[in-house]
C-alpha cells in the first residue's frame, strides 16, 4: 500500500534528514483523526517546491503530531510539458474538478480568467476566498498523485490581462476549435505551452479574435463539441499522448 503523502510548506527549512517537528493542524488531524495512522507509521512529506522526505510518525498528542524525518525519496514525478491552463470561470462544482484533475494531468500553471460568457462572477473577498480554495483543491491533488511541486492558482484575470504577459511569443499558444484549427499532428514545436478553454458558452466571437491576436491558434481534437469541464481535461492528456509523459 502506497504511503499517505501530507504537504508541508518548509518557509523555516526544519524540512531535512534527521530533523523532528510538528505537522501543519491541518495534516496532523487528516493523519490521526481521520487516517488512524499510530506512531511508528511510516509517510511521505513534501514541500510543494519539489522536495519529498520519507517520514515517520513520532509522538501523537490531542490536538498536534510529531514527525521524525528520515532521507530525501528523491522523487521527479513533474511533467515533461510547462503548461499554463488559462480557464474560464466555471459555475458550480465545475471548476474543482477542472483543477484537480489539471493537477493530476501535470499542468504547472492555473490562471482563472473572467471571460464575458462565465456564469460565475466573482470579485473582491469573494474572489480571493475562491482562489484560495482552488489552491487547496491543488495541495490536495499533489497529494493524491504523488506530485512534488504544487501548481500555482493564479488571481482570477481579466481575458485581455491573460492574453498578455512578456513571454507570450516565446511559447506555443493554443485555444480548442472544434470548426478548424490544427490537428495534434500538426502542432508545431515546443513544450512550453498555454491552453486557453472558455466557459460553459466558449469565447464569444470578439473575444476569439483577441486571442488569436494574441498568439493562439486553433486546436481541433475532433468534431465534438466538448463540456468545458472536459475540454481542458481532453487536452492536457492528448498533449501529454503526443508529446508529454504519455509516450
Amino acid at each position: 500500500m502506497a504511503l499517505p503523502r501530507f504537504h508541508c510548506p518548509d518557509p523555516e527549512g526544519r524540512l531535512v534528514a534527521g530533523a523532528t517537528f510538528d505537522l501543519p493542524a491541518e495534516a496532523a488531524h487528516h493523519a490521526v483523526r481521520v487516517l488512524r495512522l499510530a506512531v511508528g507509521d511510516g509517510l511521505l512529506l513534501f514541500d510543494g517546491a519539489g522536495r519529498e522526505f520519507a517520514a515517520v510518525l513520532s509522538e501523537i498528542g490531542k490536538r498536534d503530531a510529531r514527525v521524525a524525518v528520515g532521507e530525501a525519496t528523491g522523487a521527479d514525478r513533474e511533467s515533461r510539458l510547462d503548461v499554463t491552463l488559462y480557464q474560464a470561470l466555471q459555475s458550480g462544482d465545475k471548476m474543482d474538478y477542472t483543477v484537480q484533475k489539471a493537477v493530476e494531468l501535470g499542468v504547472g500553471r492555473i490562471v482563472p480568467v473572467d471571460s464575458r460568457r462565465s456564469v460565475l462572477r466573482l470579485s473582491g473577498e469573494r474572489a480571493a476566498k475562491r482562489v484560495a480554495h482552488w489552491q487547496g483543491v491543488a495541495v490536495s491533488a499533489c497529494e493524491q498523485c504523488g506530485r512534488t511541486r504544487v501548481p500555482e492558482v493564479a488571481p482570477i484575470m481579466p481575458l485581455a490581462q491573460a492574453l498578455g504577459g512578456e513571454e507570450s511569443g516565446e511559447r506555443l499558444r493554443l485555444l480548442l476549435d472544434p470548426e478548424g484549427g490544427i490537428t495534434l499532428n500538426q502542432l508545431p514545436p515546443g513544450s512550453r505551452i498555454d491552453l486557453l478553454v472558455g466557459a460553459e458558452g466558449g469565447l464569444d466571437p470578439e473575444e476569439e479574435t483577441a486571442a488569436r491576436a494574441a498568439g493562439f491558434i486553433g486546436l481541433r481534437l475532433g468534431p465534438r463539441v466538448l463540456r468545458t469541464e472536459t475540454a481542458a481535461l481532453t487536452a492536457l492528456a492528448a498533449l501529454h499522448a503526443v508529446r508529454g509523459d504519455f509516450c
